[in-house]
């Protein structure tokens, strides 16, 4: 009974049986687009599918070796540029219909990459990184609407951009120094970090000793996983804390949550606030305990994207009636509950030179 009554109290905050609709809506979408998105594999990895034995851990990376890098991989990227080049070409002579833009997004991140029910016929997606897909679409193709979205499971962000079935990955995707050996990122366009999300009712209070005996609930192939994976061996995470439940997306931590088969959700806390304005009976549990920001992601030899995808992030920024400003006072001040000033980007440096 106890959980039975916990699932329907989460449930209001999603507007009952509307909201009810939409889970369905989101559960089905994603059974019919993961034989397209997850390659074969023990889906732990986050680099899964033929081809791949496992995830590229810190230790091998030869970028994590480097401390400079290590500590800001967020600079590792290349200037801007407006020059086409070979990627470029290739997406510009793409004919018909074909002729778009092809990216991976998530469609169940509230406010970020979101399947809205409401949101017309075809129940288009929105959010802050959709906008910024628009973006980039309107200055490579010169039409906002020229994409092809593609849900991607947040495990397999890497292996869509890897295997070239996505130009690039717009995704609340977190700069690190693995990933930075994996493919090539952008400037960043958002500061966030790792964040509790537990029962307004629970005694949890934060990255501590009350996560002792606690089933804790990440996304596979998720920086939020590693920092927990790697702290559970240092000592930083208490011993008896479970890190054992992974889902693909994280959207299914939160239904863990509702259903009371997890006691605590870790991830990024701008996705974590979107998660309680979604469920008014969870809440975010202390402060901040990482710093990441969040890139574009492409091929790693994909230089004049890049650069292009760069200097798109420049002019956005500077665009005071429709950029990177109005976007953020759309879909996320609300959640936030703050002044966009804490959550910019860090003016970029542009240290990679090849």
């Amino acid at each position: 009974m106890r959980m039975r009554g916990r699932v329907r109290t989460g449930l209001k905050g999603w507007g009952g049986v509307g909201a009810m609709a939409v889970v369905c809506v989101l559960v089905l979408a994603f059974a019919l687009l993961l034989p397209h998105t997850r390659p074969s594999g023990d889906g732990s990895t986050g680099t899964g599918g033929p081809g791949s034995t496992r995830a590229l851990q810190a230790a091998d990376s030869k970028a994590c070796l480097n401390p400079a890098i290590k500590a800001h991989p967020e600079d590792q990227t290349l200037s801007p540029s407006s020059a086409d080049g070979p990627a470029i070409d290739r997406i510009k002579a793409r004919q018909g219909e074909k002729r778009k833009l092809i990216v991976g997004v998530d469609q169940n991140s509230y406010r970020w990459g979101y399947r809205n029910p409401n949101g017309g016929a075809k129940a288009d997606l929105e959010g802050f990184d959709i906008d910024l897909v628009h973006r980039i679409a309107q200055d490579i193709l010169g039409d906002p609407n020229a994409v092809q979205f593609k849900a991607i499971p947040t495990n397999q962000r890497i292996p869509a951009i890897e295997k070239g079935r996505v130009d690039m990955v717009v995704r609340t995707m977190t700069i690190n120094c693995t990933r930075v050996d994996q493919v090539a990122f952008s400037a960043p366009y958002f500061k966030t970090g790792q964040q509790v999300l537990a029962p307004k009712s629970s005694d949890i209070t934060g990255y501590n000793d009350t996560l002792a005996k606690k089933k804790i609930c990440t996304a596979e192939g998720s920086t939020a996983f590693s920092k927990l994976e790697d702290d559970k061996k240092a000592g930083g995470l208490v011993a008896s804390a479970d890190i054992k439940t992974t889902v693909p997306n994280q959207l299914d931590c939160l239904v863990r949550l509702q259903l009371g088969e997890v006691d605590a959700v870790v991830t990024d806390g701008a996705l974590a606030a979107s998660q309680a304005a979604q469920d008014p009976t969870v809440e975010l549990k202390g402060s901040p305990f990482t710093t990441e920001y969040y890139g574009v992601a492409m091929k790693s030899d994909a230089d004049d994207l890049v650069r292009r995808v760069n200097q798109i992030l420049v002019d956005y920024r500077k665009d005071t009636t429709d950029g990177w400003q109005a976007s953020y006072d759309r879909w996320l001040s609300a959640t936030l509950n703050e002044s966009s000033a804490k959550s910019e980007p860090p003016p970029p440096k542009y240290l990679r030179k090849n």
